[in-house]
């Protein structure tokens, strides 16, 4: 199976599968499943909210590719209703004329659609939570216990049931519709929505230091690849320069945790950083060229 992706900054982006175009190229999206860790994703815990955010949609989406049909819908209707209520800022009940007609189906689309994001996040993030602590404690098992919650900007019903949520989110833009067109903004949804991260009984933003954070980032990542074999997947896990914030102890923990995986593509721009035990294929990358290296 051959898998293409051509990035082409400001045209559309173009793929194809065994060297046929596909239309889009998310459909590739529920061909071939991976989970990425690089220095960015440090991001995840010392970042905004919206860090967060982004990495629980990844991984909902890789667990059912469908769903990024739903977020990018999401993210349209989003827009548009902030948009009309951004137009409507300040002006009096009789001068928006049809505009709340407009809002209503917006709303509904808006509650529709969140809800169903809602859903995935919830459910994603239970199933989540165990294998990101697990992972934790294997990294760095004389620290903290890893813990993550959701924490909605509003009122949620109990449990995940998506007529609920959907009810509920109408029942928040109701409440906040005349706060929302004096600000003209979308205040109500799971864009709003946080993910908190903590070490024990304090939060990891702002608390935890710069190895603690670099191992919880990376444990949930892990977190997320165990969550997706159990799934009965196999992803391909990619770790982007990850051994060389790590020392020896923490190297052999993390190769030994990754060891079953059934592909794994590791970069170093320092080969003795990788653990003997991830051995494998080797090529070097230098001024553009990509060379195999000979194993002994």
């Amino acid at each position: 199976m051959l898998l293409e992706v051509e990035i082409n900054p400001g045209r559309a982006n173009r793929a194809r599968l065994n060297r046929s175009p596909v239309q889009r190229p998310r459909e590739l999206l529920g061909i071939l499943r991976t989970v990425v860790f690089s220095p960015e994703d440090l991001a995840i815990v010392k970042g905004d909210p919206g860090e967060r955010r982004r990495f629980i949609d990844q991984l909902l989406i890789t667990r059912w590719p469908r769903m990024a049909a739903v977020k990018a819908d999401y993210d349209k209707v989003l827009k548009q209703r902030s948009a009309l209520l951004k137009s409507l800022a300040g002006r009096s009940r009789s001068a928006q004329g049809d505009a709340e007609h407009t809002l209503a189906v917006w709303s509904d689309q808006l509650a529709r659609f969140g809800a169903e994001l809602l859903q995935a996040r919830l459910r994603t993030l239970a199933e989540l939570a165990p294998y990101a602590a697990e992972a934790y404690a294997a990294i760095a098992p004389r620290n903290n216990l890893a813990k993550i919650t959701y924490a909605p900007a509003m009122p949620l019903p109990a449990g995940d049931d998506r007529d609920e949520l959907a009810a509920a989110l109408i029942e928040q833009m109701e409440q906040r519709r005349e706060e929302e067109l004096r600000r003209g903004l979308t205040l109500v949804g799971p864009h709003r929505d946080e993910i908190t991260l903590e070490l024990g009984d304090l939060p990891a933003r702002g608390y935890a230091s710069h190895g603690e954070s670099w191992s919880f980032a990376l444990s949930l990542r892990l977190g997320g690849f165990d969550l997706l074999r159990a799934d009965g997947l196999q992803p391909v896990l990619i770790l982007d320069d990850v051994f060389a914030e790590l020392d020896a102890t923490r190297r052999e923990r993390l190769a030994g945790h990754v060891a079953e995986a059934e592909q794994v593509l590791i970069t170093a721009a320092v080969a003795g950083d990788v653990p003997g035990q991830l051995a494998g294929a080797r090529f070097i990358v230098e001024d553009g060229n990509i060379t195999s290296e000979e194993q002994p």
